[in-house]
């Protein structure tokens, strides 16, 4: 296969996607740019900021990208390029923009409230609190693996201890530097911005030469050393402030900049495949069907296709992540309803881009990922993309290496402080009943629901789940996090039956991700208790076994209450229908 016109047809399916099918889910759903979004109903300063529209794309884009839609393709090929490359296209349109612009469209119409209120809607409040259980231990378990991923990217030692050294070090360093500045650049520009109202096309283009000018301090001037149990600690209070800090100061103003990062590491992808393709270097060695040789061997997953394909390719296809993101932060800046479809739907399929873009990379360099030579799948990517441009512009290929292993630090460091923001909103939501805010709790509830009090619940937590490295927490993650997008997608699917709007097509994607997640975890389940009692893994297993058993108990009660409630609303609407 042909790396360049793979990608060219896919980013063709795509946009035919986006079109059509998201153009039809618009009008089945009602989305209506006349009517009042939370952002401007509910203003607050804090947390409902309205957001102009390219502005929010960044902040939600760079939200729900981290390091999924590279790390799973890359890890998943092992099961061969053509299963990949349906997986992505077909969950992306189908499954994940579904999915993300339901979660958005539903939070609008719920006060920019999460998928807990949403349930509570449809499903009653034991429900909503199942649900919110569900989705907070998924998001601390997103905040550890990518605290571990971040601070792994920048540490100068690794989880285990082990001493970072060479061409890795030096980015390291060089990556911790320029992320300080850009998170610094970023402050800077939301303040501009926000208070000065600077014109947001100047302020762009400023903002850009800012982070030039960044890159190029860090890649020359790097002091910092630290370990990486420094950094985790660092990265702790870090996200503690940050979450708690109101959103036009940080989270906006990093989230769009990052986003022109994430921007450029598409262009330079596309750049990179089609130059290498044209200059006669563009190989794709991947298999089309797979080697099942290669399973569990350096970057790539273990197991079947069958649950494992679909587990480990999340955010390229379809992500529970995506669905608190849309419901969490970005809903309560929407500007207008029309902009839901380009931030929701639209987001979705460019990080199925994204994904074609790092199955392309391994392609790439296939024989050194199958021979170990590359020890994270970030460092495919990276590796792999970079060598592309190095086989047409040699010069190149150093700087392009340490720029993609940046715009993925910086994309893991998006996700993690908007993780813990996300997580916060649902600790206090799990104690508010259906008419309050969390200023009319009282006693011990009020003490938990406080802002810097849940975050610094979730950051406690997350961080020290962290501490044990991400190769620990990433297989229990990828799992939880699917069974969270299948919960969604059965969150949102009563709620559009509640309120007799077409939900047909969630079907088919709530059955499916159902089945293929519970079959992962149950699989996890036996191989940890195996590997424990046996005392081939340490005390680790046991709790990832533990947390798997309670996260399929509550996905489970969670399906027979949305399975009661449709066949409900089925008996009623035929009933509604035979009385007419």
């Amino acid at each position: 296969m042909n790396a360049a016109v793979l990608l060219i047809i896919s980013i063709v399916v795509l946009a035919v996607g986006y079109v059509l099918y998201g153009g039809w889910l618009a009008k089945q759903w009602g989305v209506d740019p006349s009517r009042k979004t939370p952002a401007h109903e509910l203003e607050d300063g804090l947390d409902y900021v309205p957001a102009k529209a390219p502005v929010l794309m960044g902040h939600h884009f760079s939200s729900i990208a981290g390091a999924g839609p590279i790390n799973g393709p890359i890890q998943a090929a092992v099961f061969g390029w053509v299963p990949v490359l349906l997986w992505v296209l077909i969950g992306g349109i189908f499954f994940g923009g579904v999915h993300d612009f339901g979660a958005l469209f539903a939070s609008l119409r719920h006060k920019g409230q999460s998928i807990g209120e949403i349930i509570d809607d449809s499903m009653g409040k034991t429900a909503k609190k199942l649900f919110i259980t569900f989705g907070y231990l998924t998001l601390l378990l997103v905040v550890a693996a990518f605290s571990s991923i971040v601070a792994s990217t920048f540490g100068v030692t690794t989880a285990a201890g082990a001493a970072v050294e060479g061409a890795t070090l030096a980015a390291n360093q060089s990556t911790a530097m320029i992320s300080i500045l850009f998170i610094l650049l970023a402050i800077v520009f939301g303040f501009f911005v926000y208070r000065k109202n600077a014109p947001i096309g100047i302020s762009s283009v400023i903002g850009c030469v800012g982070i030039i000018a960044v890159v190029f301090i860090g890649l020359n001037f790097h002091p910092i050393a630290l370990t990486y149990n420094q950094w985790m600690w660092i990265l702790g209070a870090y996200i503690l402030i940050a979450s708690v800090t109101p959103v036009w100061i940080l989270l906006q103003p990093r989230d769009y900049l990052s986003s022109f990062l994430l921007y450029f590491m598409i262009g330079a992808g596309i750049i990179a495949i089609i130059g290498a393709t044209v200059t006669g270097h563009g190989s794709f060695a991947i298999p089309a069907m797979g080697d099942a040789a290669l399973k569990g061997t350096g970057v790539f997953t273990t197991g079947t296709a069958f649950p494992a394909l679909f587990v480990t390719i999340a955010c390229g296809a379809i992500s529970g992540f995506h669905s608190l993101v849309s419901s969490g932060t970005t809903a309560k800046q929407l500007d207008n309803e029309k902009d839901a479809k380009p931030v929701a739907f639209g987001s979705m399929l460019i990080e199925c881009i994204v994904a074609v873009i790092s199955l392309c990379a391994i392609g790439f360099v296939w024989v050194a990922a199958s021979d170990g030579t590359y020890a994270s799948p970030t460092q495919v990517f990276a590796g792999g993309l970079s060598a592309m441009i190095g086989s047409f512009a040699p010069g190149m290929q150093d700087i392009m290496y340490q720029l993609l292993i940046l715009a993925v630090s910086v994309f893991c460091l998006t996700s993690l402080d908007t993780a813990t923001r996300l997580a916060r909103y649902m600790l206090q939501e799990f104690f508010v009943e259906n008419g309050q805010t969390a200023k009319d709790l009282t006693g011990y509830k009020k003490v938990i629901a406080n802002p810097y009090v849940a975050t610094a619940i979730t950051v406690v937590l997350g961080v020290s789940l962290g501490m044990t490295g991400y190769t620990k927490i990433w297989p229990l993650f990828g799992a939880a996090n699917q069974l969270l997008a299948a919960i969604g997608l059965l969150a949102v699917c009563t709620w559009l039956g509640a309120v007799g709007k077409n939900n047909k097509m969630f079907y088919i994607p709530m059955t499916f991700m159902l089945a293929v997640t519970i079959c992962s975890l149950v699989q996890t389940i036996k191989a940890k208790l195996t590997a424990y009692t046996t005392g081939a893994a340490d005390i680790w297993a046991l709790i990832q076994a533990l947390i798997a058993v309670l996260l399929v108990v509550l996905s489970i009660i969670l399906a027979v209450i949305a399975g009661k409630t449709l066949v409900k609303q089925f008996k009623e609407k035929n009933k509604g229908n035979a009385a007419a």
